[in-house]
């Protein structure tokens, strides 16, 4: 109908559905590449955490047809075993990548759907990178939209956003039109769900699978007719009603004009993205003036109400906890400087030396800090030295990313196959574009 204004559903759903893919710059597949090494990674490297032998029991339990590869495990489950498997696995280190506007954790919620999809659907590397692309776009859309009154009133993003994201890269990959894609954003949202007072346990992981999986359901029940909401985000009793959020059409008219994925934040320390700016502008502090540890008085840890929620754990006594732990992430990298996978064992944890610096440690809300910034005050012989780190705003160039992501996956993936398989995957992935994906699975 003629002046009919189109809704926010609506306009993500075309965006999504009609976009030719020769829109998008040739750079965002690049992006999109290194986002998708860095995902394998830690997928490699969460895939023996006790909590993907839980979910393997359940899906051995639950039975279904073996349609997509368990990476790493050598088999295959259904669709959305896989996607919830997978998904869990690669956000069990809580050392995947982040993105602002998303309020999370983007890669773990679409990479292990539309693996799977792709695997049985016999897509193509380029329609695999395309599809995240725009899931990725649709899902920091509206996490921008949802804001920091939806992240703070207790609602897990990367759970949220990601089962709408994954609906959106799922319904791109399997080419739905656009009120396809609208009942698939509609059957997403529905689902959507993931409370932060289960971080710490098994169930943050679980939210990245869950998501990934519904996400991949949406974008199938959607192709066969199943119907939803097409104005599920902003019509009454919708998602930013119901969840906190609201239209913001300035950003709605961004759509196009650039692309999220390269805003991604990549990490490099294998815990809560929360903790980084501290530790990042604590060690500098330290380095900077050369401080020895044995004359550190105190360390005041200055943070926005994010940090506050998503890593005040003050006193953690397993390797979980201490992702979550500021005080912990702190006194860990200047006491070893080991942040990786190795620094999160229970042993580590309750080290005497790190736990006797995080008795001086005191993480201080500074209304003035926002997102994930983090200003440091150390107090040593009489003089306070103070530093500041954001780490969100610190993205390094494309090549910078590239060179290290590389060596976090020969790291990660070469401990369970082998370096020389993981630079031959590494090979693999840098020519993804051409790859075909039932095949590239099946190496996995």
């Amino acid at each position: 109908m003629t002046g009919e204004t189109i809704g926010m559903t609506k306009k993500l759903a075309g965006f999504c559905s009609t976009t030719p893919a020769s829109s998008i710059p040739e750079e965002m597949h690049d992006h999109a590449k290194t986002a998708f090494m860095d995902w394998l990674a830690v997928t490699y490297g969460g895939k023996d955490d006790p909590l993907v032998e839980k979910l393997m029991h359940w899906a051995g339990q639950e039975g279904g047809s073996p349609q997509a590869t368990i990476i790493g495990f050598g088999e295959k489950k259904s669709l959305g075993q896989a996607a919830l498997i997978n998904g869990a696995a690669s956000h069990a280190l809580d050392y995947d990548d982040t993105l602002v506007s998303f309020l999370g954790h983007p890669s773990v919620t679409l990479f292990p759907a539309l693996l799977a999809l792709a695997e049985k659907e016999n897509k193509n590397g380029r329609e695999l990178l395309d599809a995240y692309i725009m899931g990725i776009q649709v899902g920091g859309t509206i996490g921008a939209c949802a804001g920091l009154d939806h992240y703070l009133a207790g609602w897990h993003g990367t759970s949220t956003l990601g089962h709408m994201a994954s609906a959106a890269g799922c319904a791109r990959l399997l080419g739905l039109d656009p009120q396809q894609t609208a009942w698939a954003l509609g059957i997403g949202a529905t689902q959507a769900s993931g409370l932060k007072r289960n971080f710490g346990t098994m169930c943050k992981p679980f939210h990245a699978g869950r998501a990934s999986q519904s996400g991949l359901m949406a974008a199938m029940l959607a192709r066969d007719g199943f119907t939803g909401a097409d104005d599920v985000l902003e019509g009454p009793q919708g998602f930013f009603e119901a969840l906190r959020g609201k239209v913001n059409d300035e950003i709605l008219s961004m759509l196009g004009l650039g692309w999220d994925v390269v805003n991604l934040s990549q990490k490099y320390h294998a815990s809560c993205h929360a903790t980084h700016s501290p530790l990042e502008a604590a060690r500098q502090v330290v380095q900077e003036n050369s401080l020895s540890l044995d004359h550190i008085e105190s360390i005041r840890v200055y943070s926005s109400e994010v940090t506050m929620q998503a890593a005040a754990n003050a006193n953690p006594k397993t390797g979980t906890e201490a992702k979550f732990s500021v005080a912990y992430c702190v006194a860990n990298a200047l006491t070893r400087e080991v942040t990786g996978m190795a620094a999160f064992t229970d042993d580590m944890v309750n080290d005497p030396q790190v736990k006797s610096l995080m008795q001086k440690i005191e993480l201080i809300k500074d209304e003035s800090m926002t997102a994930l910034e983090s200003r440091v005050v150390i107090r040593a012989k009489g003089r306070d030295y103070e530093g500041f780190s954001d780490i969100l705003q610190q993205i390094p160039s494309l090549d910078a990313k590239q060179e290290r992501v590389r060596a976090k996956f020969l790291d990660l993936a070469g401990a369970v196959i082998g370096r020389k398989k993981a630079e031959d995957l590494a090979g693999r992935i840098d020519h993804l574009e051409s790859a075909d994906m039932a095949d590239f699975a099946a190496s996995l």
